[in-house]
């Protein structure tokens, strides 16, 4: 028999939906009310033989999917698939009815429907409800993608996600696990007395990180405003106020490159811990993430793309220094001197600019020759001041921040920072910022008088921290890219 084309059975189910209307039957009902779910009936009988779930004659109204017919003139067996998993129906036109059995054959793999019925186990030893009543609860018009080639294409997969839902149950347990680790961590932040707030998306000036911001405008204020980059001087400002514990779970939005790790909008933990520096903040980090993979996986160790990461190990430290000084090649001079730290690097081929400063330059040998190689938790600390415009100076070295940044499985996972509290300080360091800005930099932070005011009323000793829920999320589900843990990753546009 020729194989139809998608085509071909897309046009022949929607002459199908008019057919069931012109029938006196509406293919799209709206008063079906599931009592059962397929997991509930599974555990019901999970411990029984067969002939005690044939005698509990239990009634089980349930409603899904139709994932699969397999029919045999006057009976049909249909694999019925909701939230909590599948279940197998036996219709037969015995119990359905001629009429019943007779709208049950206009049913399609892809369709919505609803049966209600009695347990029994197959003689191969399945559980399967003996179907009493049955409804089309949504006709489905486009057929599944696997009944041809299987949903394989994965910038379609990533397009028409509402699809790979469907089609790929793993891809639902990642979202599932995703949607675990940030109750996890928000559980974590709520029982150490952090209070979770929200702050504006839309900003007059973009700070809290180093990137390029999107731009929009607002008509009636006729202003431009910006998708935030951070949520970082907003939460300051509440610390200032009074909260001396925050967070916020939510979106930030930066105009970059799409990658494997990289997606302009993503989804970012940022915390403040008034009484605190960077030390106790890698204390407290290790602990959250262990009790958050923790209570995600029921286990600390995982498998990331085949390399062993167990949260339950102490994290690593290792300072920036020390990091950078076991790279081949690098000595003390391409620590201090600029000139020999551009030679460094342009010898590399590593990207950079005549007037980067001295620990941009030494940032972009660590990117290069280091972070790929730290795959057990990692952190490393006392980062260079010029690249750490938010963060405190340390009091033994003026040009090192008192920063740290995780790292787990090759990939920045978290910054952290002892806050500067110093206004004056602040103000020096966003004059700093503004002028890389006039010369070239579209990343560097403008100055923010508002916050320089609000440094003024007094912000206490504070400790800060960002984690990338989409990063962690991908080492926790093992998914080899920030689109696997993104709903609806950014693509270009595309015809339907």
């Amino acid at each position: 028999m020729e194989e139809q084309s998608e085509g071909q059975l897309y046009l022949q189910r929607v002459k199908k939906v008019e057919e069931i209307r012109n029938s006196g039957i509406n293919p799209y009902p709206n008063h079906y009310r599931r009592q059962n779910v397929a997991e509930g009936v599974h555990r019901d009988m999970a411990d029984m033989t067969p002939e005690e779930v044939e005698a509990s004659g239990k009634r089980y109204v349930l409603a899904g999917r139709v994932m699969a017919i397999r029919n045999f003139g006057k009976a049909a067996f249909i694999h019925l698939e909701d939230s909590t998993g599948r279940i197998q129906v036996f219709m037969k036109r015995d119990n359905l009815g001629p009429e019943g059995f007779s709208r049950f054959k206009t049913w399609d793999v892809g369709d919505i429907a609803g049966v209600a019925g009695t347990p029994f186990v197959t003689r191969t030893g399945e559980l399967t409800i003996l179907a009493a009543e049955s409804e089309l609860l949504t006709k489905s018009v486009r057929p599944l993608p696997e009944k041809w080639h299987g949903l394989k294409d994965i910038e379609l997969r990533y397009r028409q996600r509402y699809v790979d839902l469907i089609a790929n149950p793993q891809v639902r347990d990642v979202f599932r696990k995703r949607n675990q680790l940030v109750k996890h961590l928000r559980s974590y932040l709520d029982e150490n007395d952090f209070l979770e707030v929200e702050t504006p998306m839309m900003q007059p000036i973009p700070g809290g990180a180093v990137a390029r911001p999107f731009v929009t405008h607002h008509n009636t204020l006729n202003m431009d405003l910006y998708l935030r980059v951070a949520p970082e001087l907003y939460l300051k400002r509440l610390v200032v106020g009074g909260f001396e514990r925050v967070y916020e779970i939510n979106r930030n939005f930066r105009n970059e490159g799409i990658s494997t790790m990289h997606n302009p909008e993503f989804t970012m933990l940022e915390f403040y811990m008034a009484y605190a520096d960077y030390r106790d903040m890698m204390d407290f980090t290790e602990e959250l993430l262990r009790e958050a993979v923790k209570g995600t996986l029921g286990r600390t160790d995982v498998t990331y793309q085949d390399m062993e990461v167990d949260f339950a190990k102490k994290f690593r430290r290792i300072s920036f220094r020390e990091a950078l000084l076991g790279v081949d090649g690098v000595e003390e001079k391409h620590l201090e001197n600029h000139a020999d730290a551009l030679d460094y690097v342009r010898e590399r081929n590593i990207k950079v600019h005549d007037k980067d400063p001295l620990g941009k330059l030494n940032l972009k040998i660590f990117e290069q020759f280091i972070e790929p190689d730290l795959v057990d938790p990692t952190f490393v600390y006392d980062y260079p001041v010029d690249v750490s415009p938010l963060s405190r100076r340390s009091d033994n070295d003026p040009e090192i921040a008192e920063r740290f940044e995780l790292f787990i499985a090759g990939m920045e996972i978290a910054n952290g920072f002892s806050e500067l509290n110093d206004p004056r300080d602040q103000e020096g360091r966003f004059r700093q910022q503004v002028a890389e800005r006039e010369t070239g930099d579209e990343e560097a932070h403008r100055m923010d008088l508002d916050y320089i005011r609000a440094l003024e009323y007094g912000l206490p000793p504070t400790a800060g921290e960002g984690i990338g829920i989409d990063r962690l999320a991908m080492i926790v589900t093992d998914s080899p890219s920030i689109r696997d843990v993104i709903l609806f990753p950014h693509q270009r546009t595309s015809n339907p």
